[in-house]
């Protein structure tokens, strides 16, 4: 069988020269540029970035400093006050036609999602399609929506992780845009830049007062935290970063809905229906657990060991990684893969040195998996992947013990009463997703209440969801305003003037938390 090879056509340096050709207004030949003061500008300090793919350097993101944010702010500010004003017929109108022109753009970004953060083609494709098909939705709802209602008295700040650029940070950005609201937006320093500027040149072009701009957030973050005159804040990122935008935040009472990182884990109790768990598992490691939503540890009752371990080693066997692009024939289709790469190198070598810390602090290594089990381009780069690997009791003093991986490194945990499984699923002090797998459906309900996950499924996962179903987290994992649906909306936009209003979420005085 011939060596696996490149898809023609699907190489950074042509998929780099479509994006110059789709947005020339936004990409030069060697550097992108900032969407700031309403016009793509030179400015910022071009750096290089390093493709997970296969270890290729590519034009980086423009770093700008804390003046020219504060100045992209101000103007972003002056955007508002004309966008809040504008009718809603016309708000519907230059949304939608944003949405058709991303539509028509949506194998370019899909591939740019695959070079810069090394998702699978499936996957690429699944998050802008999530994104516009959002959006689409939100186009028929928002009449009802914003009755009553009116923009916020500035725009809204998006800081966001880079894991998922369309579908979260694009969709929660054209929503904000379709409620009256202008938009500032950073790009993420790890990746996900390029197809945040090709679709930021798309939603310019029709005319939305949207703002990007890239940079260190510990050199901009004050601008885009505590600039006077913003409305609110969208952060979706780490705990250490979101406690720091809280405290930045807690003197101005301005709205803010923070999604930070949380320990997912499933529970196994009195359970028996493990072809049905295994598909959930299979699932599961798609785009390399990766994601805000993904479930990293797993509860165990001890006498269920053995079925529950056959049943997890049966799936790893059968995952499918490797470069995202491979094929072993040019006219094949683009590979179907569970994951390709970690986000960068340096992520890889910190999970195998967790996994190692683990074992040399007595853990028992389950499994753990060679890149020889993936599939490949002759002589490629590899630094960046890494073959999925469990531990079975790692110790309480384990840097992964109370936080996620964000990749796929899992871990079990045996336990021998309920209290000892509902400790041990809590023990990350708050998430957004947990759930039981259970042949006894009043144990799960008599559990539920205690476990401290925004979302529990029983029997299945829970994601993150959109469109009709609330979304946020409790505990560590979140703060200030739920969001989804009807709420996203309601968290961009105020009552009647002179109308008390709450919102749901995690705020200082009070909490108020939907149906899970």
């Amino acid at each position: 069988m011939a060596a696996p090879q490149l898809k023609p056509g699907h190489s950074w340096d042509e998929t780099y020269a479509r994006c110059v050709r789709a947005a020339p207004e936004a990409f030069t030949p060697d550097r992108l540029l900032n969407l700031v003061r309403g016009e793509w500008r030179t400015v910022g300090t071009p750096g290089d970035h390093t493709t997970p793919v296969d270890g290729a350097t590519v034009p980086g993101p423009p770093r700008v400093g804390i003046e020219e944010a504060r100045s992209a702010v101000d103007f972003a500010i002056e955007q508002h006050t004309v966008w809040s004003k504008v009718p809603l017929d016309e708000r519907k109108a230059r949304v939608a036609a944003a949405v058709d022109a991303l539509a028509e753009q949506r194998e370019l970004l899909a591939l740019l999602l695959v070079w810069e953060i090394g998702k699978p083609w499936r996957s690429a494709c699944a998050d802008v399609d999530r994104a516009l098909d959002g959006v689409r939705w939100y186009l028929d709802q928002i009449e009802r929506q914003t009755e009553g209602r009116r923009p916020l008295p500035g725009p809204v700040s998006n800081i966001a992780s880079w894991n998922y650029p369309m579908s979260v940070q694009v969709h929660a950005e054209l929503v904000q845009l379709l409620a009256g609201n202008a938009v500032v937006a950073k790009t993420p320093s790890q990746g996900g830049f390029h197809c945040l500027t090709l679709a930021h040149a798309l939603m310019r072009r029709v005319g939305l007062p949207v703002t990007l701009l890239s940079g260190q957030g510990a050199s901009i973050g004050d601008a885009l935290i505590r600039s006077p005159g913003l409305g609110a804040l969208a952060f979706v990122g780490g705990r250490a970063n979101g406690r720091r935008a809280a405290t930045s935040l807690a003197d101005l009472g301005r709205r803010h809905f923070l999604e930070q990182e949380g320990l997912n884990t499933w529970g196994v109790w009195d359970f028996s229906d493990w072809p049905t768990l295994a598909a959930h598992l299979r699932k599961g490691f798609e785009y390399a657990k990766q994601r805000c939503t993904a479930y990293p540890r797993y509860v165990v009752q001890r006498a269920l060991f053995p079925a529950f371990l056959e049943t997890y080693l049966q799936v790893v066997r059968g995952l499918r990684f490797g470069h995202p692009l491979a094929v072993d024939d040019p006219a094949d289709d683009l590979p179907e893969l569970d994951f390709g790469p970690v986000i960068h190198a340096a992520k890889a070598t910190e999970l195998r040195g967790q996994f190692d810390a683990a074992v040399a602090a007595r853990a028992v290594p389950l499994c753990r998996g060679t890149l020889a089990d993936g599939r490949f381009l002759p002589g490629q780069v590899l630094d960046a992947y890494l073959a999925p690997a469990c531990l079975l009791e790692p110790p309480a003093s384990w840097a992964l013990h109370h936080s996620e991986p964000f990749g796929p490194l899992d871990s079990v945990v045996l336990v021998d009463t309920e209290s000892e499984l509902l400790a041990a699923m809590n023990a990350g002090n708050g998430s957004l997703v947990a759930s039981l797998a259970t042949d006894d459906q009043d144990f799960a309900a008599r559990i539920t209440p205690d476990l401290l996950a925004f979302k529990v499924g029983v029997n299945r996962p829970r994601s993150r969801g959109d469109r009709e179903e609330v979304f946020g987290g409790l505990g560590a994992s979140w703060k200030g305003a739920f969001v989804g649906g009807d709420l996203l909306v309601q968290a961009v936009t105020h009552g009647p003037e002179g109308a008390e209003e709450k919102l749901y979420g995690n705020f200082p005085s009070y909490s108020l938390y939907p149906p899970r």
